[in-house]
């Protein structure tokens, strides 16, 4: 099977990667793969909670991930242990790659945050992009400050309901 293909497999393996080192790897149910954007849910993989002083991640909390095989971010839909709202986190990232029951994003430090009203729109680590050097020595990575800027518009004009649905 190559690397990009859908399967039917129903559980996979979360790889965040960054600055070419496993950060994180966690269970998801897989919910659908068109071949170009997929989507799974899992829990709150994190230790504990964390608080972010304008969000809390904590056990109980459910994430919907989507992840595209050709755009430079990952958008999760956080909702608490009751189903509510909290809001949606995005993770600016290579393209995912799927190799059977697993499924790897790199990490590029960019992120942002929209409150469940959309009145709290926020760009996150920006310094820590810039820190990293990646728009300069990757020329690839400059799609990152792109795909941030594309986020931030689709979340200032409604949301992201025509992306996700």
């Amino acid at each position: 099977m190559s690397v990009n293909s859908p399967d039917l497999t129903h559980q996979l393996d979360i790889v965040l990667v960054k600055a070419g080192r496993t950060k994180i790897r966690y269970p998801a149910e897989l919910l659908f793969d068109d071949g170009t954007r997929l989507a799974v849910r899992a829990p709150w993989a994190g230790d504990g909670v964390r608080d972010f002083g304008f969000v809390r991640f904590e056990p109980g909390d459910v994430f919907t991930e989507y992840y595209w095989r050709d755009r430079w971010f990952a958008v999760k839909e956080v909702r608490d242990g009751t189903g509510e709202l909290k809001g949606w986190y995005c993770d600016i990232t290579r393209p995912a790659t799927r190799s059977g029951a697993e499924l790897v994003v790199e990490d590029l430090d960019l992120d942002l945050w929209v409150s469940a009203d959309g009145t709290d729109v926020r760009r996150l680590d920006e310094d820590e992009f810039e820190e990293s050097g990646l728009a300069t020595s990757d020329p690839a990575a400059a799609a990152a400050a792109a795909a941030l800027d594309e986020l931030e518009g689709l979340a200032r004009a409604g949301g992201f309901d025509a992306l996700l649905r």
